[in-house]
This record gives structure tokens, C-alpha cells and sequence, in this order.
């Protein structure tokens, strides 16, 4: 897991922008660590073309 520079977020998973579910997967992912309460995010990192999904790192 890594630490998203200034945003105070930790980066649980990726997901290729390019793949073709697009940000489903991300979405999904998310979806289930919210179910499990941790209060996780999609966002998109432009420079790597990836969907990110962040929690905040205080959180976790």
C-alpha cells in the first residue's frame, strides 16, 4: 500500500483505466471495503491512467 503525496490518502488498490470493465471494478472493490467500514474511494490518477481506490490514511 502506498501514501498519495499531499492528499492524505492511502492508496488500497489499482485498476487500469484502459481495462475493459473501466472504473466497475474500482467501483466494486470499493463498494466492498465500505461494506466492511472502511470509507473508501474511487479516484482517477490521470499521469498513470488508473482508477485508484483511497481511503484516508487517519482511517486506516
Amino acid at each position: 500500500m502506498e501514501v498519495s503525496a499531499g492528499m492524505g490518502t492511502k492508496v488500497l488498490e489499482r485498476f487500469p483505466a484502459g481495462a475493459p470493465r473501466g472504473s466497475w471494478t474500482a467501483e466494486e472493490y470499493a463498494a466492498r471495503c465500505r461494506t466492511e467500514g472502511r470509507p473508501a474511494t474511487v479516484v482517477m490518477d490521470l499521469p498513470s491512467d488508473d482508477f485508484l481506490v483511497v481511503v484516508p490514511v487517519d482511517e486506516d
